[in-house]
């Protein structure tokens, strides 16, 4: 028996879409903003997550230099800079990625968790992400900073090089990598991408800490 409805939970404890009302509202329940629509196909829903992209999202003015470095990273690091990762629980698993200011940890984007997915590909988008993000900002001076040397090599080629195959589970991180990819063929930017040096300055400011 067809479904008839479907939730699209945009903004919520784990945006995603979801078959069925109980579910739903498990995810926006409490949680302040919440955004979510009901659509009456699978299709519709699809489209309708897809039109509110990472690379679509709102912009506030943001200060990235600042006098004091409060996380007490050294000062070697560059402070006009943000700095990306990525979480993944098993490989493949849920999957989500987020965008800070490296001086002081403010977070400027969050997004996942994409089910089915790898921290490779988490860590690609997050790249990807945090370049438009800073484009829309108009800050082609500003640094992003990763500890993927792989989703640095997966930027420069324009291509998510995943082995992950596509399943139903994870169409719609498959529809964001290609997304993803489409972006780095249209646009130029000027930002540097840098590594970040794990092993002297400790775990990047965007981690998780799920270790």
């Amino acid at each position: 028996m067809a479904k008839s409805k479907y939730y699209v939970v945009w903004k919520g404890l784990k945006p995603g879409i979801y078959d069925n009302w109980d579910e739903t509202k498990a995810q926006i329940f409490g949680f302040q903003g919440a955004q979510y629509k009901s659509y009456l196909s699978m299709e519709e829903a699809k489209k309708a997550y897809l039109s509110a992209p990472a690379y679509n999202t709102s912009i506030k003015k943001i200060h990235f230099k600042v006098k004091q470095l409060s996380l007490g990273i050294p000062n070697k690091i560059e402070q006009n800079s943000i700095a990306v990762d990525a979480a993944c629980s098993g490989n493949p698993g849920d999957m989500e990625y987020r965008g800070v200011i490296t001086s002081n940890g403010e977070q400027l984007f969050l997004k996942g968790p994409y089910k089915n997915g790898t921290n490779n590909i988490g860590e690609f988008l997050a790249i990807v992400h945090g370049l438009a993000y800073l484009q829309k900002l108009e800050k082609p001076d500003v640094i992003i900073y990763t500890d993927s040397e792989t989703a640095i090599s997966w930027v420069k080629k324009k291509k998510a090089n995943t082995k992950l195959a596509l399943t139903h589970n994870n169409q719609v991180l498959f529809d964001t990598i290609d997304r993803a990819e489409t972006w780095l063929k249209k646009n130029k930017y000027s930002n540097k991408i840098l590594k970040w040096d794990t092993k002297n300055w400790g775990e990047i400011p965007a981690d998780f800490g799920r270790k």
